[in-house]
């Protein structure tokens, strides 16, 4: 059963501009968590030189951000539900800050990993401004501000990278994280300021069992993922660590079928709607990241290869700015196929859009314009998907579910992201030639990338097909209009009144 509290119908004018900066402020919290997560990619080949570290160790910049994302993600989601969404997002973006400063006052790897460690956590920020978002505004801002901000996810990756390759060049690197520090204060100030406390609540305990049973399955299955090439993939660890997440997975599923207030509810998750909605985030992930991580380093690849175009890294960088750029501009747009036609179309839209993008890249990969041409055709298509995305979550769970919800839709993406990872390093480092004397990948090696990921996109759109038709208007329910959930609703703040 759920309840509600009528909002007030004389909201303060202050408390009516505080409403409409709340999605903004949101926004712009997303695209910096969104940034932090491209932040160190920029600078990896030069970490070893700069903090005396290995290059297998300087990997880990990366890959603990996405661990602790990962397992984060859907653990905060959870935990906003349960004890207040405002709540949560205050302390992601303050362990983010504290990570930031380790890595601006450090150059020791420890200290650098760890500091990154603290930034994934702060992954769980999207889905938290996403259920704070459907919780606080009226039903017709509910879809466009959602799409606004389930993009910066893609918006942030894509304008991170040149930003942080012109730091690496020109300024020292620590003040990449000094200004990510920065940022991650001017954040905290903001939603302090701004955003108000959703009133919406799950009832129920935290499921520490299930918490703990959840990280280990995660960091065994990403770990063998992402380290699978280099451990080899017939390993003893890799394989040993595949085999523990599945036999932990299946106690840990059969624990949170029997426990009354699980972590993650299992029985919501395999619906259909939100399954095949999971499973295409999954390949729009795994088909979005090809894009990012291939371009900078086609770009880049030396002349004597007979394909590289010998590009900067900022050059590079930029390459992939004009995509985040329509990422942006498309956000209003996608949330109009999605309001108009319903997300389920707009997501089946998406994936032909990123299938043509890399058509044209598979057929354009000697021109430095038409490559950006082909990478911003499947941003574009990244940011109707994840546009859509959220869209489809919402409107297939409880109220109540919201952000635990959207933190598993968003862990696909990242999961998919991380296997894209492995299947893209295997790809460069085994379909190879020698060019003026060094081993480089071939031209056919990028090649099989872009079927590789169009090949992902067509099975996303396939995923979608499977999905319910869309409802007549499209649009998401707002909070308390979803049936199925038991929450509480505490009165309103001011701010939230303003809101409604």
């Amino acid at each position: 059963m759920t309840s509600a509290v009528p909002p007030s119908s004389s909201a303060s004018p202050s408390g009516h501009v505080r409403s409409r900066l709340v999605v903004p402020v949101l926004a712009f919290c997303g695209m910096v968590v969104a940034v932090m997560q491209t932040l160190v990619v920029p600078l990896l080949p030069h970490i070893p030189e700069l903090t005396g570290a290995s290059a297998g160790a300087a990997g880990w910049l990366v890959t603990v951000t996405l661990l602790t994302g990962a397992v984060f993600t859907p653990v905060l989601g959870r935990v906003g539900d349960l004890y207040g969404k405002r709540r949560v997002l205050l302390a992601s973006l303050a362990v983010l800050t504290l990570g930031s400063v380790l890595c601006a006052v450090s150059s020791d790897i420890g200290v650098l990993i760890t500091g990154r460690a603290l930034q994934g956590t702060a992954l769980a920020v999207i889905p938290l401004g996403i259920s704070i978002i459907r919780d606080e505004l009226p039903a017709e801002r509910v879809v466009p501000s959602i799409a606004l901000m389930s993009s910066t996810l893609g918006i942030g990756a894509a304008i991170g990278l040149p930003l942080a390759a012109v730091v690496t060049e020109n300024f020292d690197w620590h003040t990449m994280f000094w200004a990510s520090a920065a940022l991650g204060l001017l954040d905290l100030l903001l939603v302090l300021s701004i955003v108000p406390e959703s009133g919406v609540r799950s009832r129920g305990r935290f499921d520490v069992p299930g918490t703990l049973g959840l990280a280990a399955v995660l960091v065994g299955l990403l770990l063998a993922i992402t380290q699978g090439s280099g451990w080899g993939w017939t390993s003893p660890l890799t394989l040993g660590l595949l085999g523990a997440s599945v036999a932990v997975g299946l106690l840990w599923g059969r624990y949170e079928l029997r426990t009354p207030s699980p972590i993650m509810d299992l029985r919501v998750s395999a619906r259909p709607a939100v399954l095949l909605t999971n499973v295409a985030a999954l390949l729009i992930g795994f088909s979005f990241y090809a894009n990012s991580l291939v371009t900078a380093q086609l770009v880049q690849e030396p002349t004597s290869t007979g394909y590289g175009l010998g590009a900067s890294i900022v050059v590079s960088g930029l390459a992939l700015l004009p995509g985040g750029l329509a990422m942006v501009a498309l956000s209003p747009v996608s949330a109009r196929i999605s309001a108009t036609y319903g997300p389920r179309t707009a997501l089946a839209l998406a994936a032909v859009v990123m299938t043509a993008g890399y058509v044209v890249r598979f057929f354009t990969s000697h021109s430095l314009w038409l490559i950006v041409a082909g990478a911003t055709v499947v941003a574009c298509g990244t940011a109707i998907a994840y546009s859509a995305l959220p869209v489809l979550v919402i409107r297939a769970v409880p109220v109540s579910e919201t952000a635990s919800a959207n933190g598993l839709n968003t862990l696909m993406r990242s999961v998919g992201q991380a296997g894209c990872s492995a299947v893209v390093t295997a790809v460069l480092a085994r379909v190879t030639f020698v060019a003026d004397g060094r081993t480089a990948p071939t031209l056919h090696a990028y090649l099989l990338i872009f079927l590789i990921a169009a090949g992902a996109a067509l099975a996303a759109l396939v995923a979608t097909l499977l999905l319910p038709p869309d409802r007549p208007g499209g649009g998401a329910p707002r909070g308390g209009e979803q049936p199925g959930g038991t929450v509480t609703v505490s009165p309103p703040t001011s701010a939230a009144r303003g809101t409604a």
